[in-house]
């Protein structure tokens, strides 16, 4: 028992040093373009890299934090030698990895809002649900052209295809928490949103 607690630890401090990995700020830096941080959305993110106008730099960005949440869970489960939705240890790797990104704690605990990273876990934990998920973001973004409100309904809807894949199990309860932080770190979007203030794709940000 001891020995299974202490794995788990171990697997959740590594997934979230792994997602406390900024690849807007990596990548940045690598390239020579300003931290982002510090100019447009101040957001560590993909979205606020492309305001640089290096695509290449917000793509390696996306695949970056997408990619280590994705990695995060499917390393678990090479571990365990248990599929994503038979234990507990994936869906915890994957929200600690998500947890990582919002709070990393080799950038000062200041980190993005988690789209792309939220996107890599649910694709690893289940490709239906990932794909799911993925497509209710991109049928708000197609219709509304704002992605701060595609990310929050998508959020909630991840919930909802989760309890129906799965119903009520580790994988819905983490779903359900990084949906919950997810739509924590979009309050600012929102409030912006009903102040009919939040840009839409191709705009500048309102103050």
């Amino acid at each position: 028992m001891q020995t299974v607690l202490i794995e788990t630890v171990v697997i959740a401090l590594a997934a979230y040093a792994l997602g406390s990995v900024s690849f807007a700020v990596v990548v940045s830096k690598a390239m020579g373009l300003p931290d982002p941080r510090d100019f447009g959305s101040h957001n560590p993110g993909a979205t606020n890299v492309l305001r640089t106008g290096n695509k290449l730099a917000a793509a390696l960005t996306l695949i970056g934090d997408a990619g280590k949440g994705a990695l995060a869970v499917a390393l678990t489960v090479l571990y365990t030698g248990q599929s994503a939705t038979a234990g507990f240890e994936a869906p915890l790797a994957g929200a600690m990895a998500f947890f990582g990104h919002l709070y990393p704690v080799f950038h000062g605990f200041k980190g993005g809002k988690g789209v792309a990273t939220a996107a890599g876990v649910l694709l690893s934990l289940s490709w239906v649900l990932g794909l799911g998920t993925l497509l209710s973001f991109g049928i708000i973004v197609f219709f509304f052209r704002m992605i701060s409100f595609a990310a929050i309904v998508a959020a909630v809807f991840a919930v909802f295809w989760a309890c129906f894949l799965f119903g009520f199990t580790a994988i819905t309860l983490v779903v359900a928490a990084i949906a919950l932080l997810l739509v924590w770190r979009h309050r600012e979007n929102m409030l912006r949103i009903l102040r009919g203030a939040e840009p839409r794709l191709g705009e500048t940000q309102k103050n």
